[in-house]
């Protein structure tokens, strides 16, 4: 008598996933890849996602996807720019995709936007492949330059009046970032008045680098705060951003910015009430 067995029906199907630790994944289901390349510097890859749409990952981890790049774009650049009193000279560092400076030249008072990014394939594929984040590149208050940051930063003569990091995770290339160090080569090009925001990373799976971070940023700037919002595809879903300013200030919203999908003058204050295990972590 033979005997019949259930089998999964057999697939094509592809799926990209970042390991946010060893014990915690993320994945989406691909409809197509678009872009596959190993540049200088980094594994690049674009595809477009069922869930997320289009999407970029580096070396593994997930930069933006189609969906929700708003809810970390907006808050990397409106926090900052509109906290400040006059912010008419911007530098980003990273940010290759655009999406920062995209939400950047948002604000008629900035006058030029600096960004500096070491690898310019990540800059040339944003172009072609995720417009709704390269779509930037073409304004002409744009300065965009592929090369080391530190060195940028440490040769330059200009000042600037907001500084974001939009930084990868500080390994390899970057392993100088989230240190005392850099945070003083940044101040050299600040402004009396600057403000600079940067990623911080999760509380849940980076806690050790958010911690870091904000401990450093302490040790070069008199005034420091933590802010934080969602981003549903970084890891955890919870993400933080530090906030240093090179006066003592409230951080106070002082202006609004349209179109916007996430931040508002609201959020802007509300980001800054942090869970008291936050608090407690940062101290």
């Amino acid at each position: 008598m033979s005997e019949y067995v259930m089998r999964p029906k057999r697939n094509n199907e592809l799926w990209l996933t970042e390991y946010s630790t060893d014990n915690l994944k993320l994945s989406m289901r691909v409809k197509s890849v678009l872009h596959s390349e190993k540049t200088p510097y980094q594994e690049l890859l674009i595809a477009d996602t069922y869930e997320y749409g289009r999407t970029l990952m580096l070396d593994g981890a997930y930069q933006l996807t189609e969906r929700d790049e708003f809810t970390y774009s907006e808050m990397m650049a409106h926090v900052p720019i509109c906290a400040h009193p006059d912010p008419k000279n911007v530098m980003i560092i990273g940010g290759g995709d655009g999406a920062i400076m995209r939400e950047v030249l948002k604000h008629g008072c900035v006058k030029k936007c600096t960004l500096i990014d070491i690898d310019e394939r990540v800059i040339e594929s944003s172009k072609k492949y995720l417009p709704f984040a390269g779509c930037s590149f073409d304004d002409a208050r744009a300065d965009v330059k592929c090369m080391d940051a530190m060195k940028y930063i440490r040769e330059t003569d200009e000042r600037y009046d907001v500084v974001i990091i939009d930084s990868t995770d500080p390994v390899d290339f970057a392993a100088g970032l989230f240190q005392s160090g850099f945070y003083e080569d940044v101040k050299r090009v600040m402004t009396d008045s600057a403000m600079l925001s940067e990623l911080t990373e999760s509380p849940f799976t980076d806690t050790d680098i958010m911690t870091q971070a904000i401990r450093e940023m302490r040790k070069v700037f008199p005034c420091v705060r933590m802010y934080w919002g969602v981003v549903p595809t970084y890891p955890s879903g919870m993400w933080t951003y530090g906030l240093a300013s090179m006066r003592e200030s409230s951080f106070e919203p002082l202006r609004m910015v349209k179109p916007t999908r996430y931040y508002t003058s609201e959020i802007h204050r509300a980001s800054f009430v942090l869970p008291p295990f936050l608090e407690e972590m940062i101290k």
